[in-house]
């Protein structure tokens, strides 16, 4: 792969192999300038919105209250989770990476548990549930995180380093 972070090797040996071609100081401030941090609060904004938005169209579809709250439950068991995930992140002030990077882990395992718990607990919770509008209310409002990502990165240009 040729471009910033690696040169090409000997082509006429056949050679796939890749060096590592380290950045110097104008490369490197060229690539902070251009990553995108996206906030897990946008994410989440974004998954609220999708999330909500798919709940009323479900109940005004099938003019089924009970089917909008089963979607409706779906979003929450997205959200409620994600946005505890989110705060844990923010909320974390890690001296190193790797302290980071247990502090992610652990807030990720409290949103499955978490997650799961809430979908076990659905039927108890929701009247008249329908699980075919949970499950889409849930997945739509968890693959929404794509479309936030897609969103932050609309207006960006591709870092070209030479």
């Amino acid at each position: 792969m040729v471009g910033p972070y690696r040169t090409e090797t000997s082509v006429e040996n056949n050679d796939t192999e890749a060096e590592f071609k380290p950045l110097n100081v104008e490369e490197a401030a060229l690539l902070r300038r251009n990553i995108v941090a996206i906030s897990p609060w946008h994410v989440v904004g974004i998954q609220a919105i999708v999330g909500l938005l798919l709940a009323l169209g479900i109940w005004l579809m099938s003019d089924q209250a009970a089917w909008g709250r089963s979607a409706g439950y779906g979003v929450f068991a997205v959200l409620f989770p994600a946005a505890l995930f989110a705060r844990g992140l923010t909320r974390q002030r890690a001296s190193n990476p790797g302290a980071a990077l247990a502090g992610m882990f652990v807030w990720e395992f409290v949103k499955i548990i978490l997650t799961l718990a809430m979908l076990i607990a659905a039927p108890k919770i929701v009247v008249e549930l329908n699980w075919l509008a949970l499950l889409a209310g849930f997945v739509v409002t968890m693959k929404a995180s794509w479309l936030a990502m897609f969103w932050q990165h609309r207006n960006k240009t591709s870092i070209a380093v030479f």
